[in-house]
């Protein structure tokens, strides 16, 4: 039988694989167990949320992320105490179902962080980028894995003014200094992912440079890096759809990008669309190993 070090440590390995991609986006379907959250194909109920759930990793994602508070542009934020209600049996019942399944806790609370790590939660995705020193504390004593996300302002007054010297530089050394906080206390650093946090206090234009600036928000530290775009309001200026219902196209086009770049995760509402979408990506890239570049219409080899 192996020792509760060496289970710590495999689990530690496993979790590390999948948050660093090899050569294609992995994917992370949204759950979010709310009444408000900005897309209304997202919103479930205890029930709906553990079928969606299991249906998520049937379709191909590698992590589900289960959230109980709305943190669109304008959102009232709920009690510590209802998220964790919302919350908590979800991920147990998800546990139980799917013992090796990846599950994420989206939660800028550190209370409701802890009750979701100890109902079976891998992962704690902040959106408010572990501000909070008792979050932190959460993620070292636990040693999870940890997604850290650049949020300037709340999300209630997140969209009302966004401004920076230069959004790029900002966000990252808010992203590194945060990262580097984490390690120093002794974190693994192959259990942290960053995330530009699109959309979370920034104007479209904040928003497509930080897309464009593509894997160098992670290079300083090698880190693993997530894009949380889908059906966002950066999709609806790009497209001219300003309904989230639309948006799926814009946002596969995004998803596109993030293969070419080399983007480690994507944080998505259709996994099974996004998974089509990579498997065919996967086909045709570089890297493909292929029997005969004449299967795909090309010149063969020999000729």
């Amino acid at each position: 039988m192996p020792s509760d070090f060496e289970a710590h440590a495999a689990r530690r390995a496993a979790l590390a694989r999948h948050l660093h991609a090899d050569g294609t986006p992995l994917i992370m379907g949204i759950i979010n167990v709310t009444e408000d959250s900005f897309y209304a194909g997202s919103r479930a109920d205890e029930h709906e949320a553990v079928t969606r759930g299991l249906a998520m990793w049937d379709a191909g994602a590698t992590w589900v992320d289960v959230g109980g508070e709305s943190t669109r542009p304008g959102a009232s934020p709920v009690s510590v105490t209802e998220e964790r209600e919302r919350v908590v049996p979800v991920i147990q019942a998800l546990r139980e179902r799917r013992p090796n399944g990846l599950i994420s806790i989206d939660t800028r609370h550190h209370e409701v962080a802890r009750a979701a790590l100890e109902a079976g939660a891998d992962m704690v995705n902040d959106v408010s980028g572990l501000r909070d020193p008792k979050m932190r504390d959460v993620v070292v004593e636990t040693g999870c894995a940890v997604c850290i996300m650049h949020m300037q302002g709340e999300p209630d007054n997140m969209q009302s003014a966004p401004n920076y010297g230069d959004c790029v530089e900002e966000v990252t050394a808010f992203l590194h200094n945060t990262h580097k906080a984490l390690v120093e206390r002794g974190h693994p650093a192959e259990l942290i992912c960053l995330d530009p946090g699109i959309g979370f206090g920034k104007t479209q234009e904040h928003n497509i440079e930080l897309l464009r600036a593509g894997r160098s928000l992670a290079v300083k530290h090698k880190g693993s890096l997530l894009w949380g775009v889908s059906r966002k309001s950066i999709v609806g200026h790009l497209t001219g759809q300003t309904h989230p219902d639309e948006r799926l196209p814009g946002t596969l086009g995004l998803a596109t990008v993030a293969f070419h770049l080399g983007i480690d995760l994507v944080r998505v509402h259709d996994v099974r669309e996004h998974a089509d979408l990579f498997a065919t990506l996967e086909a045709f890239s570089s890297n493909a190993k292929t029997a005969d570049q004449d299967q795909w219409g090309g010149p063969s080899p020999q000729h």
